[in-house]
C-alpha cells in the first residue's frame, strides 16, 4: 500500500480568504493577495503578525492565531542566544519607569504572584509583568477556532484542576477568583475519551506495523484476552509473549516486600517487561509512548515501581488481582483548559482590560489586549518582552528586557519575582552563587505537545464508536475528542454534525542513544524544535486519513484548521526513581534553587518540582511571603 501523496492528504488544499482572516484574525491583506492560502501558509502568516504589526491592530487577538503556537517564533530565540550561545547584548536604554514589583513571566505563577503581592503590600502596589510570548497564561494557552462560524475552544497546554490536592492557600485563591471546582464538575461530561462505546482504542498504522488496523475496546492497562491480543499486528512470537504475560500465574510472589521494592525501583518498566514479563521487543514497543501525554516521558524513563503504581500491568505477577481505576481522575476543567484561570487573574488584576468578567462567563469573554499595558494602571502586562538580565541594586532591582521592537530597555523596581523556567535564571542572574545556579540548571523540563485539529464534524469518529485512540507508532501518542464542557459560560451542542476539536496529545520520543533522563529530555526538546508546522500538518493528515478515512472522513476537506502548541520546555521536572537520589529535607535542587537572592525571589511549578497548577500557585504564595522581611 503506497503512502498517500501531499496532494491526496490535502497539504496544499486552499482555504478562502474569509476563513483565513476569520481564523487568524490578521488584517495583513498583502499576505492574501492571491485570494487563497494553504493551512501551512496561514500558519506562517498568523505566526508572523507580531513582527509586522505588534499591538497596532485591533484584530491582533492571540488566542485565535493558528499554526505554530506554544513556544512560537519570536518567543524563545533571544533566550536561546543568551543561554545556548552566551550572547552579549548592547547597553540597554533606561526608561523612566519604576515599580514596586516586576514579575518575569505572566503564566499561572507570575499572575498569582502579582495577586499575592497586592494582598501583602497593598492594592495600589505598582506591578509590571513581562512576558516573552504574545499571550499571557504561560502553558495555560487558549486556542480559539472560528472557521466553522461558531467559536470552538480547545486546549493549548495546562488544562485541569486537581482540586483534591489543593492546599488551604489554593482553596482561598480559587474562592477569591470565584472558582468552584465542585460546580465545574457538574457542568462537564468530558472524561478524556472514556465515553464512546468502543473506547479506548488503539490504532496500528500501515507505515509502522504493515497494516492499518483500529482495535477497539482495547487498553494495555486492562487484562487483555487472547482475542484482544490476536488483533495486534506484531510477530507471532510477540503475541505469544503477550498471552503468557497477561495470562501468567503469579511467579514472583515469593519475593519479600523489600526485595520487590528494591528491584522495581531500580529497573525501568520496559526492562521489567523484558526480564520478568518475558515480552519480546515488538511487544514492549506497544508501551513505549503510553506516558507521553500524562508525564511527557518515554516509558524507559519510569521505574517499574512508578509504572505499576500508575496502573500498568505487572502487579499480577506478585499475586495481586486486576482492578480498574475507581478514582477515574475526576478533574475540573474549562473548555480552554486553565487559560480561563489565567483570564480570571488578569481580569482581577487589570479590570479595565476585561470588565465584568466572572467565573460564570470567563470562557466566552473578550479581552482587550491593547489595555494590558495601559499607562498609569496599577498593574501592567507587557507581552513579547524577553527578559535578559535581572540584578540587585541599592534601591532594589533592575530588569533588562528586549522590547517588541527589538530595542533593549531597562526598568527598576523594589522587588522582582522570577516566575520563569528555572533553567534560564542562572543566565538572567550571573551574580548568583554557583551552588544556586547549579541547582536551578538541574531541572530540565519535560517536552509537551498539544496539537488541536478543528474537524468539520465528528461523524467518522461516531461511526467508529470511538472518542479516544492511542497511536503507538506515530508522533503523537494519543488523540481524543474535546467536548462536553459547559463551564465558564461556554456552550456547544453535543451533535456529531457540529465542528469539534480533536486533540493530539503527547511528547517526542528521545534519540535511542540518549541514556540518562536529562539527555533524553534535551534530545526530545531538540527534535521538537526541529519540526516545522508543515511536518505536524503532514503527520496529522496522515493519521486522520488512515484512521478515519475508512469511516468516510475526507482528509482534504474535513480539516478546517490546525494549531500546534509546541512546548519544548513543558512539564516541570519531577524527581524520578531511576535518575534522582532521595534528597534530605531542604537539599533538593528545587529547594536550593528557589532561595531568595537579594530583592529577587523565585516562583513557578519548577520551584515545587511538580507540574501542576496548584503547585504553581502555592509557589507564588511562598515567593511573595519571602519578601515580607522587607515590610
Amino acid at each position: 500500500m503506497k503512502k498517500p501523496s501531499d496532494k491526496q492528504l490535502g497539504m496544499h488544499h486552499t482555504i478562502t480568504r474569509r476563513d483565513f482572516v476569520q481564523g487568524a484574525a490578521v488584517a495583513i491583506g498583502a499576505a492574501a493577495q492571491a485570494g487563497t492560502l494553504s493551512l501551512s501558509q496561514t500558519a506562517t502568516a498568523s505566526a508572523s503578525v507580531s513582527e509586522v504589526a505588534q499591538g497596532a491592530m485591533p484584530a491582533d487577538y492571540p488566542p485565535i492565531k493558528t499554526g505554530m503556537r506554544g513556544s512560537h517564533s519570536g518567543a524563545y530565540e533571544i533566550a536561546h542566544a543568551l543561554a545556548r550561545e552566551g550572547a552579549e547584548f548592547p547597553k540597554p536604554e533606561p526608561i523612566q519607569e519604576h515599580y514596586d514589583l516586576i514579575v518575569v513571566g505572566a503564566g499561572i505563577s507570575g499572575l498569582a504572584a502579582a495577586h499575592y503581592y497586592q494582598q501583602q503590600f497593598g492594592p495600589d502596589a505598582k506591578i509590571l509583568l513581562l512576558e516573552n510570548h504574545d499571550d499571557f497564561g504561560g502553558h495555560a494557552k487558549r486556542n480559539e477556532f472560528h472557521q466553522s462560524g461558531d467559536m470552538v475552544l480547545s486546549l493549548g497546554g495546562t488544562h485541569n484542576l486537581e482540586w483534591w490536592s489543593f492546599s488551604d492557600n489554593v482553596e482561598a485563591f480559587m474562592a477569591a477568583h470565584g472558582v468552584d471546582p465542585e460546580l465545574m464538575r457538574k457542568q462537564m461530561d468530558f472524561a478524556y475519551g472514556r465515553d464512546a462505546p468502543n473506547s479506548p482504542a488503539m490504532w496500528f498504522d500501515q507505515e509502522t506495523y504493515g497494516v492499518s488496523r483500529l482495535v477497539t475496546n482495547f487498553n494495555l492497562s486492562a487484562k487483555l484476552t487472547s482475542d484482544d491480543i490476536d488483533k495486534i499486528p506484531i510477530s507471532d512470537a510477540g503475541r505469544a509473549s503477550l498471552n503468557r504475560f497477561y495470562g501468567s500465574a503469579p511467579h514472583l510472589e515469593d519475593w519479600t516486600e523489600a526485595e520487590a521494592e528494591d528491584t522495581l525501583s531500580s529497573i525501568s518498566y520496559p526492562d521489567f517487561l523484558r526480564q520478568y514479563g518475558g515480552l519480546t521487543e515488538d511487544a514492549v514497543q506497544l508501551f513505549n509512548k503510553e506516558e507521553h501525554g500524562s508525564w511527557g516521558l518515554e516509558m524507559r524513563a519510569l521505574s517499574a515501581a512508578e509504572a505499576i503504581w500508575e496502573g500498568y500491568p505487572g502487579a499480577h505477577l506478585f499475586g495481586e488481582g486486576w482492578s480498574e481505576d475507581s478514582f477515574g481522575y475526576p478533574v475540573a476543567m474549562w473548555p480552554d483548559g486553565n487559560a480561563s484561570l489565567a483570564r480570571l487573574m488578569v481580569a482581577k488584576l487589570m479590570p479595565h482590560s476585561a470588565p465584568d468578567v466572572t467565573a460564570d462567563n470567563v470562557a466566552i469573554a473578550r479581552f482587550d489586549y491593547s489595555a494590558l499595558d495601559q499607562k498609569g494602571a496599577d498593574v501592567r502586562l507587557r507581552l513579547n518582552s524577553t527578559v535578559i538580565g535581572v540584578e540587585n541594586t541599592d534601591e532594589g532591582v533592575s530588569v533588562t528586557y528586549a522590547s517588541p521592537s527589538g530595542a533593549l530597555k531597562k526598568v527598576s523596581a523594589r522587588h522582582s519575582v522570577l516566575a520563569c523556567y528555572h533553567s534560564i535564571i542562572p543566565h538572567l542572574c550571573p551574580a548568583m552563587a554557583d551552588t544556586q545556579k547549579a541547582a536551578l540548571k538541574y531541572q530540565v523540563k519535560f517536552p509537551m505537545i498539544l496539537t488541536n485539529v478543528l474537524l468539520r464534524n465528528s461523524e467518522a469518529l461516531d461511526k467508529l464508536g470511538v472518542d479516544a485512540v492511542a497511536c503507538p507508532g506515530r508522533l503523537h501518542a494519543r488523540l481524543f475528542l474535546f467536548k462536553g464542557l459547559h463551564t465558564g459560560g461556554y456552550e456547544r451542542p453535543d451533535s456529531v454534525e457540529e465542528a469539534v476539536s480533536l486533540v493530539f496529545w503527547g511528547s517526542i520520543s528521545p534519540p535511542e542513544n540518549a541514556i540518562d533522563l536529562r539527555s533524553q529530555l534535551r534530545g526530545s526538546r531538540q527534535k521538537l524544535l526541529d519540526l516545522s508546522f508543515e511536518d505536524f500538518e503532514r503527520e496529522v493528515r496522515t493519521v486522520l486519513d488512515g484512521l478515519l478515512g475508512p469511516a468516510g472522513f475526507e482528509v482534504s476537506e474535513d480539516i478546517l484548521a490546525i494549531t500546534v502548541n509546541r512546548w519544548p520546555h513543558g512539564y516541570s521536572y519531577e524527581y524520578m526513581q531511576l535518575w534522582d537520589p532521595e534528597w534530605a529535607p531542604g537539599e533538593a535542587p528545587h529547594e536550593i534553587g528557589r532561595q531568595r537572592f537579594g530583592s529577587i525571589v523565585i516562583a513557578n511549578a519548577d520551584a515545587g518540582a511538580s507540574a501542576y497548577t496548584h503547585v504553581a500557585i502555592d509557589q507564588a504564595h511562598r515567593a511573595v511571603a519571602d519578601l515580607l522581611d522587607d515590610t
